[in-house]
């Protein structure tokens, strides 16, 4: 009961990348750079055994950031020349590249982090990779002239490389899809539609995590304009219920969202957001265990995942592994009670 993961990213090392960012310059490069990302690899993936979590990922330690990493081994984008343009409904201002011709993966994208965790831990893995819709919302369309249309186009790489994954032994893929949280009237359409697409073919577990972002100060801010009652999940929900997802990984701790909103995923697995991201106190292992007690109103015990509630790559390293060990103490004291 209670099995532990959490969303995907944590902190880079000082000697693999720049602190504190979501984009950090890497401190090396060539093969120096490619050992140092290995490096970090196996070094989170001993913290989150040593705390005791039971679902482990790569902590994202290869990837600049959670979308490009995936883009930079994709072919048809002009990375020469980006275009400046507002994302998640124009909460960030970027500069993206472009979609210029026909999209085609240039070869395997995450093959050494996945077989690297595979040959040495013997627990379930997790990889992340970006869903369509957040994808889409992430780069400039010169070529295919429809969302949709592109959304369908990154769904069939990301479907090849999710097949290549779990042959490398992976046991959870998850999709990562906050832009979920924004434009929620598509979702129930192409959002949907583009993540079944990605997830074809797959026998491993599938996920989709939809979270109100990083803790920067331009979601901080977002937040705050949201209200008392946040009512994305809830607009959202019932289509993620019918789809052939099988979990659905959400933000919960330190947020506005009603409790009965997670009634709305009937069917599903739960990955419960109990550990605040965009927080630097570290949780109690009582405050975990009440956030896991809350949702237990509305969803089985058994299909209840106690996560953290988005990644935690901005964080300092010495604060995430407090909060990875708070996140195992809670679930393990709500398991107690719950016995």
């Amino acid at each position: 009961m209670f099995p532990t993961t959490i969303a995907g990213s944590l902190p880079k090392p000082a000697w693999l990348a720049e602190t504190h960012k979501l984009w950090p310059t890497w401190k090396a490069e060539g093969d120096a750079l490619a050992q140092a990302k290995r490096d970090a690899t196996l070094l989170w993936l001993k913290e989150q055994e040593d705390a005791g979590v039971d679902i482990v990922t790569d902590g994202e330690q290869s990837r600049q950031h959670f979308v490009h990493g995936f883009l930079e081994a994709v072919e048809g984008i002009d990375f020469e020349h980006k275009v400046r343009m507002g994302i998640r409904n124009n909460r960030y201002d970027a500069m993206v590249p472009q979609v210029v011709g026909p999209l085609r993966l240039t070869g395997r994208v995450h093959a050494t982090e996945a077989q690297l965790m595979r040959s040495h831990t013997t627990k379930k893995i997790k990889f992340t990779l970006p869903g369509p819709m957040t994808i889409v919302d992430t780069v400039a369309d010169a070529h295919y002239g429809s969302r949709e249309t592109l959304a369908m186009a990154f769904a069939e790489l990301l479907n090849q490389e999710a097949r290549a994954l779990q042959a490398d032994g992976v046991d959870v893929i998850q999709f990562d899809e906050p832009a979920y949280n924004v434009f929620m009237e598509h979702v129930p359409t192409w959002g949907i539609a583009s993540l079944h697409r990605a997830i074809e073919g797959l026998t491993c577990t599938t996920g989709v995590h939809i979270c109100y972002g990083y803790g920067i100060q331009a979601n901080k801010d977002w937040k705050t304009s949201l209200g008392d009652r946040w009512t994305q999940y809830e607009a959202i929900f019932p289509a993620l219920a019918a789809s052939r997802i099988d979990q659905v990984s959400l933000e919960v701790a330190n947020s506005r969202i009603p409790d009965d909103v997670l009634g709305l995923l009937k069917g599903k697995d739960v990955l419960i957001g109990v550990i605040d991201v965009a927080n630097d106190a570290v949780e109690t292992p009582e405050q975990v265990a009440e956030t896991i007690g809350r949702a237990m109103r509305y969803v089985p015990a058994d299909r209840i995942v106690p996560c953290t509630n988005c990644g935690m790559a901005p964080m300092d390293r010495g604060i995430a592994a407090a909060k990875l060990r708070a996140l195992v103490e809670g679930a393990r004291l709500a398991r107690e009670r719950a016995a």
